[in-house]
């Protein structure tokens, strides 16, 4: 113990913007200098808990589970003000009275789990500027922690530098007769700051005066000394500032690393007792985590005498008998028999139960759901419970891709919602099992090379057109993965060579080399939290017996302090609940189709039947624009290329045209293959007609993960399970693994009696294609939204065009695009007005009115009160009748500007320049009465008027503006032409004059032009 060190007060990169240290380095620093311990105390959160435990777990540093608290400064944790022990002075409460600071740690498992309780209150219940905890919650989560006095910030300290020693004392005191004897320490520390230096005497006489333990801590921040420079750039970072900003944010003093037992020692000769507390601290320090998968997965609350899995067998039965009223046919049956048993026995019955709920509810709800995602559309018993949407037999689909009953493996349902409504989904789930039960996921954004480059330029003071200049010229990324700063440098890396031009420049310019090398100091540190954009934890036991949580102040969300992969480690489950605006659209277009013409869709009859010709011939012309996931130029060409005529080539489409399949050209392959100009070929002749039956519905090619379990079990004697292990060995490519598996694949073919010649052609093509394989579920899902797309488009196309384009009526881009494919399709998209225009783009027979609600400045309210005037006094035959008629909210000078720009109300007769004369003034007459009317203050003589007009003065005869000025003004205010466009009557001109049309280029289908001459 004379010799030994343990580092207790310790700030990971997960003090974000503030600590510097990596875990890892935290690690590898302690067994080097032979520590056996250390405590990791964020500021104020748990986020590095479970990863600090990981990180150190396995290796001779044991983890001391601590949080660096921040304390109410004697106050309810629930009173959100400032309270100064002096006269308010920089020796005062930190943040001007709002909270002091306490260190601790987890004593044992009981107390890391107090350590949770009290980290996610202090957020939930005492945020004022950062989570604070009071005496109250001390009282309450006391058992299995010890406490310190703090930091310089502390209660205690603060007292003693205000002179106010005997109100420390009574604090300590306190604060020692909550946490028990013992188990309260006095905490020194020495950077060489004066504010420590002043308090020492006093903290010394005040532990011996309680009787109180020392502990010597370092405020460590950094791992290396030689770390100081980057933890200062990362200072910077977080304040906005740069090295040379007068008063900036810095730390004073020195030493904020992971010193040597022999450095701490020397410090603190004087007080060795400080230093074998520190020791004695760790040996009392013994938690755990308790990790699992699935321990707390939700529970359905069953109806009485049923358990999960009797009433799950039920609801599969049931299912199935409303999903076929004619009769259950025994390929169905026989599936969902299977799949139950193998559900029931890994104990999910419950998980989809609740999914199953909450999809319903949604459903019964009015809200629109997707038929499915990801591999989970391979499951009869998801179909029948009308999780999904697509019968899996028919379609090929596999139970085991999704849940292989041959090793551990949790389901997985990702699940599609109409992204207006996905909220209301999730309270649904909230309410029903309980907001201690429910919460979204944290994540933690890191600094990336790039951005650290340009934080390190503004830093350093250098130009802000250095970094760019430094940033265009690195490697890029390659499907989102970065290149790290030090891996440029290094020749062994796959993608040295893209780096030369970075690494000339960093040689060759001394600002450069600067900006970098203080880049690497932060590149990869945590840079913020965020929440995750769809995943959302359901719990069978209250999350605060689990992990730490705590409260996004923006909206009160209640979010996990631990990322996705921490949460399932420790036995949570996560739901993703995702918006897809592909379904908002499919409800609007259904609702369009019933106002419009008086027909009422059935998206579920049309997904029984997916053979209607008009949408195959939209498909197969390529007029795809605006359909779901067949929208982009090249995916036009392909099916151009490809003429697809039934529902397996729409789902081959999507799972073709991504990177790797093109990369093997196997998507024009399908397409040639398909029209018959490419002959099919077998991979072996060997193995032509065993695999005829998996292979010919994709004219020969392997297009499916599914297609590699099939193969595996006709050809090598696999199991549909043993099969999957195969493919995500295939996937990985672990040189072991893989040789491990090919002796299984090359016995169960021998045994069936192909040559070694037959085995290697199927493996050699298996192997590379398992790399970017897709799985059919996916795209069989996924295809069933793009055929309702088409279908609608082909079908009825007003109705869907309206859709669409209420679903970019903020991109003004895209709106531009398809209103352009509108006129392609001779559907006239008219002006908005005021007499006809709902909020929403709405059709009118076979033409399009534009939306108010798309018109610069107005907003939701403005065309509830237009609407509801027009329902309420019927349509406005003039100006000054419009303003009679709407209530106060539409009578807004700069909502009426807005209008007469867009042409709302052109139809009333009058000019746009004569509105524009005249609207302030007879805005101004209607103010005040409207606003009387609101407060129910009606003129004294209203009742004996006759109901005269409010505006009696008429709209002036003034000449309409000249085109290019009406025409820009329309523009300013809808983001595009509508009524008219500048170039319009001179098409002869740019025809003659243009190679290919912007539309055609958009498209992907433009083609070289003859040269011609130019006069």
């Amino acid at each position: 113990m004379a010799d030994g060190f343990v580092h207790l007060h310790c700030h990971s990169e997960y003090s974000m913007l503030d600590g510097a240290a990596r875990l890892k380095d935290l690690v590898k620093g302690c067994e080097q200098m032979g520590m056996p311990a250390l405590a990791v105390t964020d500021h104020g959160n748990l986020f590095g808990a479970y990863e600090w435990y990981k990180a150190a777990k396995g290796s001779a540093v044991k983890p001391i589970i601590g949080l660096e608290a921040y304390l109410t400064p004697k106050t309810h944790r629930s009173e959100r003000k400032r309270v100064q022990f002096g006269d308010g002075t920089g020796d005062d409460v930190a943040s001007k009275g709002a909270y002091t600071h306490m260190t601790m740690w987890a004593q044992n498992s009981e107390g890391m789990h107090n350590l949770f309780r009290l980290s996610s209150l202090s957020s939930l219940e005492g945020f004022f500027y950062k989570p604070r905890a009071d005496r109250e919650l001390l009282n309450r989560y006391a058992k299995g922690l010890l406490a310190t006095t703090g930091c310089p910030s502390g209660e205690v300290q603060t007292y003693l530098r205000l002179g106010q020693y005997q109100q420390a004392v009574e604090s300590a005191a306190e604060f020692r007769d909550i946490f028990g004897e013992g188990n309260f320490y006095c905490e020194l520390m020495d950077h060489g700051l004066d504010i420590e230096r002043r308090v020492r005497e006093d903290l010394l006489r005040l532990a011996k005066d309680l009787k109180l333990p020392l502990v010597a801590t370092n405020d460590l921040h950094y791992v290396h000394a030689n770390d100081a420079d980057a933890h200062d750039t990362l200072l910077c970072v977080s304040s906005g500032s740069n090295r040379d900003t007068p008063n900036r944010f810095k730390f004073d003093g020195n030493g904020y690393y992971l010193k040597s037992p022999a450095e701490m020692r020397e410090i603190w000769r004087e007080l060795p007792e400080a230093c074998d507390n520190t020791l004695a601290i760790a040996e009392r320090c013994e938690t755990h985590f308790d990790e699992g998968t699935g321990t707390y997965m939700a529970r359905f609350p069953v109806p009485a005498g049923e358990t999960e899995e009797s009433w799950f067998v039920k609801e599969v039965r049931r299912g199935l008998e409303v999903r076929f009223p004619e009769g259950v046919p025994d390929y169905a049956t026989q599936q969902a028999e299977f799949e139950t048993q193998v559900i029931a026995g890994k104990g999910y019955s419950g998980y989809f139960l609740v999914v199953a709920d909450f999809i319903n509810w949604a459903k019964n709800n009015g809200i629109r759901v997707g038929p499915g995602r990801g591999s989970g559309a391979g499951s009869m018993c998801a179909y029948a419970l009308r999780i999904t949407d697509l019968d899996p037999v028919p379609h090929g689909l596999i139970f085991e891709r999704f849940l292989n009953p041959e090793r551990p493996s949790m389901p997985d349902f990702d699940i599609d919602f109409d992204e207006r409504r996905r909220g209301e989904v999730i309270r649904y789930v909230t309410e029903k099992y309980g907001d201690d039960h429910v919460c979204q996921i944290v994540t933690y954004g890191t600094i990336k090379a790039k951005q650290a480059m340009k934080d390190a330029g503004r830093v350093l003071g250098k130009p802000f057109g250095l970094g760019e200049r430094i940033t265009k010229a690195y490697t890029p990324p390659v499907m989102g993965k970065d290149v790290p700063l030090p891996e440029v440098f290094n020749p062994q890396h796959a993608r040295y060579a893209e780096g030369g031009e970075f690494r000339a420049m960093y040689e060759a310019e001394p600002e450069v080399k600067e900006v970098v090398d203080t880049a690497m100091g932060i590149e990869g540190l945590k840079r913020q939290w965020g929440v995750h954009a769809a995943g959302v934890i359901m719990s069978s036991a209250p999350l605060l017996d689990v992990i730490p949580v705590m409260k996004r102040e923006s909206d009160g969300q209640i979010i996990t302090q631990f990322d996705y992969p921490s949460c399932e480690s420790l036995g949570l489950v996560k739901m993703d609940f995702l918006g897809l605006r592909n379904l908002t659209i499919l409800d609007d277009a259904i609702a369009n189709v019933k106002a419009n013409q008086g027909i009422d869709l059935d998206l579920d009859e049309l997904s029984k039947h997916t053979t209607d010709a008009k949408t195959y011939e939209l498909l197969a012309s390529g007029d795809t624009l605006g359909i779901f996931q067949l929208d982009g130029s090249g995916m036009r060409v392909l099916l151009r290329q490809m003429q697809p005529d039934n529902f397996e080539d729409i789902s081959a489409a999507l799972a073709l045209y991504r990177p790797g399949p093109m990369g093997a050209n196997s998507h024009t392959n399908y397409a040639l293959r398909k029209t018959g100009k490419q002959p099919i070929t077998a991979i072996h002749p060997e193995l032509a007609e065993p695999l005829a039956e998996i292979l010919d519905l994709t004219y020969g090619l392997i297009v499916y993960q599914e297609q590699v379990q099939q193969i595996a079990v006709k050809v090598a004697n696999y199991t549909l399970g043993a099969a999957d292990e195969l493919r995500r060995a295939m996937g990985k490519k672990k040189k072991e693994v893989l040789e491990a598996e090919f002796v299984n694949f090359e016995s169960g073919m021998h045994a069936n009696g192909f040559s070694d010649a037959a085995i290697k052609s199927l493996w050699d093509i298996l192997v590379p294609f398992s790399d970017y394989a897709f799985n059919k579920a996916h795209t069989a899902a996924y295809g069933l939204i793009s055929y309702w797309t088409a279908y609608l488009k082909a079908n009825y196309p007003a109705e869907y065009m309206a859709a669409l384009l209420q679903s970019v009526k903020d991109d003004k881009d895209k709106s531009a695009i398809y209103l352009a494919e509108c006129r392609r399709m001779g559907i006239k998209v008219l002006p908005p007005d005021v007499n006809e225009s709902d909020g929403m783009f709405t059709p009118v027979g076979n033409d399009i009115r534009y939306g108010l609600g798309a018109i610069r400045n107005v907003g939701d309210n403005v065309v509830k009160g237009i609407v509801e005037g027009r329902e309420t006094n019927g349509k406005a035959s003039d100006f000054n009748e419009f303003l009679d008629n709407v209530p106060l909210v539409v009578c807004n000078k700069r909502v009426i500007e807005s209008l007469i720009k867009a042409g709302a109300f052109d139809s009333l007769g009058h000019t746009r320049r004569a509105l524009m004369e005249c609207y302030e003034q007879k805005v101004d007459e209607v103010i005040d009465l409207k606003r009387n009317q609101a407060n129910g203050q009606d003129d004294l003589f209203g009742d004996f008027g006759g109901g005269e007009a409010m505006v009696s003065t008429p709209v002036p005869e003034v000449e309409e503006w000249e085109k290019r000025i009406r025409l820009a003004f329309e523009r300013e205010m809808l983001g595009l032409y509508v009524s008219d466009h500048p170039l319009l009557g001179l098409e002869h001109v740019l025809l003659a004059n243009r190679d290919q049309s912007i539309g055609q280029v958009v498209a992907g289908t433009a083609r070289p032009s003859p040269p011609r001459s130019r006069a």
